[in-house]
């Protein structure tokens, strides 16, 4: 027993060690300066000070005092007195005269405090009791220091919060990107340009809600647990409901159920959802991620090319302010038309290779294996030539790209093509070598929707086998007749990343999906 108390204080204090690593004030040990912070407030609990207040009747943020009055003199100061409020986070002490910067949801201001402006009681207060981390109103005139800086000269100050832990002065020379994606608040308020990522995240979401909108489109809400997974080939996450005894799975996309609304009449519909796929990880893959899904009747793939390429250069001009974008070392113009190519045209134009569906399986299983693509029994020829899509065209798009007519092999859910029956009109698009939007015009005929489920639920793939279960509900539903419809679904998450230029799907997810802490 001895010896697994030692292993077990040897095990906490290596961890210990490990946070000091990456937690460090003032060259003290996380453990150290954290014990003498907790003094502190336990001292200033037991002298009566209120450390937490329920408000603060602030009336300006702070981005509006740099908007109103970076133009001032040097030496100048307004005759009006503000009340602001924020964060501290730092201090700068010279003798009797304190510099210090807070920072609210829009900016951060400088803070100027002496003993002959504000008393010597409340400035030993100030510099005695309170620390980086505290949040803080203040009130006092607006003024430009000697050395040109916008400050606040503050008369009066109330503590708001007291900040017991110790904020990160050393953040930005953190290395450990997951100690940032699961310490996302303390990211936030030692790094603005991670907020502005999802400040602009929040202006893309805007945006595409009042394109949307403007054309008339309603926005609804479809069920997250679905007793039969559909929509696209993914392995599901499976939940139980207890009341009801059954099995329910997190949806891995909305379409069935969108579908269901057009039919019932709803002619042009949207949701902005978040699905759940039980896959792997990687920089462009999050288990919970966020699309788009809309379906417009009357409307075929052709239309949804149009509509896809306006609202995306609106969405980026409302969100990023500019149609020239760079993303992942590559220079990216959303501006001009976009260009477009069926998929076997592209495989000729980018790979320079010669296939179709006329081509002998035998020549295709050779191009595969050249290219170092695993091809099962099992494959059609549409799934070959849809691997050698990916390997040797999907990487060289990156300019804004369409790319047109896939294989029924892989599309379930898509009308088959007039002039070839081994194709759909389907369309994906690719930016910056990622795909962005997949769509098609939607397939209406229960019965060819019936024979490829049927085909679907008997694949030996374990992800056709079951996102192919035969939806009877969805089957009824099409059987009363839905009008020639587009439909299509976006990747807000890409789609941020391509706008933010952000390396990663974590980066543009404010809490992503993250191993749990040992």
């Amino acid at each position: 027993m001895k010896d697994d108390n030692i292993k077990s204080n040897n095990s906490m204090d290596m961890a210990v060690t490990k946070e000091c690593e990456y937690l460090l004030e003032m060259e003290e040990p996380l453990a150290d300066a954290l014990k003498v912070k907790l003094e502190k407030v336990k001292a200033l609990k037991k002298s009566g000070k209120i450390l937490y207040r329920t408000g603060f009747d602030k009336n300006i943020d702070i981005s509006e005092i740099r908007k109103r009055y970076s133009n001032l003199a040097s030496g100048e100061k307004t005759e009006e007195i503000f009340r602001a409020a924020g964060r501290i986070m730092v201090f700068r002490r010279h003798g009797k005269a304190t510099f210090c910067d807070i920072q609210d949801s829009t900016g951060k201001i400088q803070l100027f405090l002496s003993q002959n402006s504000i008393g010597e009681e409340k400035y030993n207060e100030f510099t005695g009791d309170l620390d980086a981390g505290d949040w803080i109103g203040v009130e006092g005139s607006v003024f430009i220091t000697r050395a040109g800086e916008l400050s606040i000269g503050v008369k009066n100050f109330q503590l708001l919060s007291k900040s017991v832990r110790i904020l990160p002065e050393k953040w930005h020379g953190l290395k450990d990107k997951e100690l940032r994606y699961r310490q996302r608040y303390l990211d936030f308020m030692v790094n603005p340009d991670v907020r502005e990522v999802f400040i602009t995240r929040i202006k893309a979401m805007n945006a595409l809600r009042k394109f949307l909108n403007d054309r008339g489109f309603l926005e609804v809400e479809t069920p997250m647990l679905q007793p039969i997974p559909g929509g696209a080939a993914a392995r599901p996450f499976i939940t139980h409901h207890n009341a009801l005894d059954i099995d329910l799975y997190l949806r891995i996309a909305p379409e069935l159920y969108l579908k269901r609304l057009v039919i019932g009449g709803f002619e042009k519909v949207y949701e902005v959802n978040r699905n759940f796929r039980n896959e792997g990880i990687s920089y462009k893959h999050n288990p919970e991620f966020t699309m788009v899904e809309f379906y417009q009747a009357f409307c075929d793939y052709n239309g949804l090319m149009d509509l896809t390429e306006e609202m995306i250069k609106y969405i980026s001009m409302e969100a990023a302010g500019r149609l020239d974008l760079k993303y992942r070392g590559q220079d990216i113009d959303l501006n001009g038309k976009w260009q477009k190519f069926t998929m076997i045209g592209s495989i000729s134009h980018f790979g320079k290779i010669d296939v179709d569906f006329s081509t002998d399986r035998k020549e295709l299983e050779a191009i595969c294996q050249k290219l170092d693509i695993k091809v099962e029994k099992e494959s059609g020829k549409g799934k070959m030539i849809n691997e050698i899509f990916e390997t040797v065209v999907e990487p060289k798009l990156i300019q804004p790209t369409f790319i047109k007519d896939y294989p029924v092999e892989i599309s379930p859910l898509a009308k088959r093509h007039p002039d070839n029956e081994e194709l759909t009109e389907r369309f994906e698009l690719f930016i910056g070598g990622e795909e962005m939007a997949n769509a098609f015009s939607e397939l209406i005929d229960p019965g060819d929707q019936l024979q490829r489920f049927r085909k679907q639920a008997s694949s030996r793939d374990e992800e056709e086998r079951v996102t192919g279960k035969i939806d009877i509900d969805f089957l009824k539903a099409l059987e009363y007749g839905m009008p020639p419809t587009g439909g299509e679904g976006i990747g807000i998450d890409r789609l941020v990343m391509l706008l933010t230029n952000s390396d990663s799907i974590r980066d543009v997810i404010l809490f992503p999906l993250l191993r749990p802490e040992q």
